[in-house]
């Protein structure tokens, strides 16, 4: 049986190997750097003050690994349980928004293992969650959700800046505001009686306002007839007129005389008038 390699044969395979050593050294010695996120090249352990852009680039092969850091603002779920000034029990949902700048990424990488959210985001969030909601009732919690959040904020990033600032809290985000069952009833109790109360006072102004329309109306009437009485007393001789021009013909109409007459001083006569005479 004839072992040898075809005439050739160790040529092709020497170049093969070659092309595989030379194409597993560019491997190793190059990088891609995706958008929304920066490199730190990290030779024998030691990490680069500078850091790697996004785009292509070489680095020394086997010794040098380039560290990728996520710089993209992020959202993530939240949850805190705290207590409010009257030692009411609160669960707080938030999202937050954060972001590592450009110039922290070498010490997020230095300090902190993997995402510095669990590590430092968190907690620094959940600390001034319990501080902001520590100073308010339970019920001024769940009416001023905004100023709750703002208050959150302002604390998350003071205490951040104590360490260096060196992540970005762009926003926090209450989803949810839970407090005990009993609580949640005591509330709506009280808001139900708030709005009995607004609506008995209602009706009550509203019946006070009728009674004084009422009155200014029944003021006018006994002014109208005031007027209308003393206008008669002057004139006597017009209720006279309007009797009589009110009389329809067939009724017999006696007018009463005057003031101090005795009996009456007209009767007109009565049946049917003949309106063909003349």
């Amino acid at each position: 049986m004839n072992n040898e390699l075809p005439p050739g044969a160790a040529k092709l395979i020497g170049g093969a190997v070659l092309l595989f050593a030379v194409a597993l050294v560019i491997s190793a010695s190059s990088y891609v750097i995706e958008p929304g996120t920066r490199g730190i090249e990290v030779t024998l352990g030691k990490p680069a003050t500078e850091v790697v852009p996004e785009g292509f680039g070489w680095k020394l092969p086997f010794i040098t690994r380039v560290q990728i850091v996520n710089v993209k603002q992020r959202t993530v779920a939240l949850k805190a349980d705290c207590f409010s000034a009257d030692l009411q029990q609160v669960s707080v949902e938030v999202s937050v928004l954060y972001k590592i700048p450009e110039d922290s990424v070498v010490a997020i990488y230095q300090n902190y293992s993997g995402d510095p959210f669990d590590t430092l985001v968190a907690p620094l969030v959940q600390e001034a969650l319990k501080e902001t909601t520590a100073s308010q009732s339970a019920e001024q919690i769940v009416k001023k959700r905004e100023a709750i959040k703002q208050s959150a904020i302002a604390a998350a990033r003071q205490k951040i800046q104590k360490i260096g600032d060196i992540v970005q809290v762009v926003d926090i985000v209450i989803r949810n505001i839970n407090l005990s069952t009993e609580f949640e009833r005591a509330i709506e109790a009280k808001m139900v009686a708030e709005q009995d109360a607004m609506k008995s006072r209602f009706t009550q102004q509203q019946t006070e306002i009728e009674a004084q329309t009422a009155v200014i109306r029944a003021k006018g009437e006994a002014e109208a007839i005031k007027v209308r009485g003393e206008a008669l007393k002057l004139n006597p001789g017009f209720i006279r007129l309007q009797m009589v021009e009110k009389w329809n013909g067939r009724s017999p109409l006696v007018v009463p005389g005057g003031v101090g007459v005795s009996g009456s001083e007209l009767i007109l006569p009565t049946g049917r008038i003949d309106s063909s005479v003349p």
